[in-house]
């Protein structure tokens, strides 16, 4: 129940949430959820636009300014902070988190932003995560080694930042893991791992980079 918590608390081209002088700049995403307001009154909401540190909530009643708010959001779980201000048709929240939650809602903002993009038939078979372990290696054949970061992984599948663009169908190794370039977008590839994990601890494992 979100009165439980509240008890407890106190795009056609690909995007990506980023710091801008100081803010956070949001990207255009529509994700459905629920929301309650400090009174206890729970009413469902869909978020237009977010990042890490805000979020455009329209919601049937707006609440005031200053007002704490706490919502569960598909994809990104619990949330909470303050209203801001009133918008047409809701509110405008900044939304309270550690520097760790912030950045892994910054990887599956970056998803949700490029999902039409990054929608990989694999994707649709497995569930996509982000990983404890963000930052891996990526080696070519011929030796050429490029750090990476995973925005998502599942147990058949990766999108990665990625500073070079190999061919389609080049094969690679993540980490430990041997894969093969599906996909490009703005910000790197998408890769299909060669053979499907049996435990996704075991992948998360894998990318781990051995010195």
């Amino acid at each position: 129940m979100l009165s439980d918590d509240l008890d407890s608390a106190r795009m056609p081209s690909p995007s990506q949430p980023r710091a801008v002088e100081g803010r956070f700049q949001r990207v255009k995403v529509s994700i459905l959820g629920r929301y309650m307001l400090a009174d206890r009154r729970e009413f469902p909401c869909q978020v237009l636009e977010m990042s890490p540190g805000d979020a455009v909530v329209i919601a049937p009643v707006p609440g005031i300014e200053g007002e704490r708010i706490i919502a569960y959001l598909d994809h990104m779980g619990r949330i909470e902070g303050t209203i801001l201000k009133q918008v047409d048709g809701g509110f405008l929240m900044d939304i309270a988190a550690t520097p760790r939650k912030r950045d892994k809602m910054a990887a599956q903002l970056t998803w949700l932003a490029n999902k039409d993009v990054l929608n990989l038939p694999e994707d649709r078979r497995h569930e996509r995560v982000v990983p404890d372990l963000r930052h891996s290696t990526v080696v070519l054949d011929d030796g050429r080694r490029y750090n990476c970061k995973i925005i998502d992984i599942s147990l058949s599948g990766a999108a990665i930042e990625l500073d070079v663009r190999p061919a389609m169908g080049t094969p690679i190794t993540l980490g430990r893991m041997r894969a093969r370039v599906v996909r490009h977008f703005q910000n790197g590839v998408a890769v299909e791992f060669a053979a499907a994990q049996e435990m996704l601890n075991v992948v998360q494992q894998n990318l781990r980079v051995m010195n």
